[in-house]
C-alpha cells in the first residue's frame, strides 16, 4: 500500500512538472471571474491567502485558475508564489489576527480541499455550515463536519 501511494505521488509530481501546473496564493481578497476582465461576472470571491492552481505560469494581466472545482480568471497582480504573511492589528490591549490560517486536506478523490474554517459570513465555495460554526468545503456529503459536531446547514 505504501509503495502504491509513493508511485501515485511521484506520478502526480511528474504530471505537475511536465504540464506546467503551478500553485499560487491570492495576495488580497479577489474575485474569481467568468472571463479575463472586470466586465465578466463573478463566480466567487476568494479570501486573501487562498491557494489556487494555474496551468501555465505567465506574466499575463488575467490568469485562468482552478479553485475548488471551478475554473475562472483572476488578475495576475493578485497572485504570488508565496503565501501572504499573517498581519496582526491591535484592538485595545490585545492583538488580533486580520488573516486566518487556512488549512487543507486531500479528500478521498485525491483533491486538495480547504478544511472547515470559521468565517463571519458564508465564504465562496462553502458547501455546509457545521454545528461548531465553521464552514465546510467538502466535495462529498459523507463525513462532512464529522469532527465539527455534524452539519447544521447544507448549501
Amino acid at each position: 500500500m505504501k509503495m502504491k501511494k509513493r508511485i501515485t505521488g511521484l506520478l502526480l509530481l511528474l504530471m505537475i512538472f511536465t504540464t506546467g501546473i503551478t500553485q499560487k496564493y491570492t495576495t488580497a481578497n479577489v474575485n474569481l471571474r467568468k472571463g479575463p476582465g472586470t466586465e465578466y461576472g463573478i463566480i466567487s470571491s476568494l479570501p486573501r491567502g487562498t491557494y489556487v492552481t494555474i496551468d501555465d505560469d505567465c506574466d499575463c494581466q488575467w490568469i485562468p485558475v482552478s479553485y475548488s472545482g471551478e475554473i475562472g480568471y483572476i488578475s495576475g497582480k493578485y497572485l504570488s508564489n508565496k503565501r501572504p504573511s499573517i498581519v496582526h492589528k491591535r484592538e485595545g490591549n490585545r492583538l488580533s489576527r486580520s488573516h486566518r490560517s487556512i488549512h487543507y486536506y486531500t479528500n478521498v478523490y485525491g483533491r486538495r480541499v480547504q478544511s472547515p474554517t470559521r468565517y463571519s459570513s458564508r465564504p465562496a465555495g462553502a458547501t455546509a455550515l457545521c454545528n461548531d460554526g465553521t464552514y465546510s468545503f467538502s466535495q462529498s456529503r459523507r463525513g462532512t463536519c464529522s469532527h465539527h459536531g455534524g452539519v447544521s446547514v447544507w448549501y
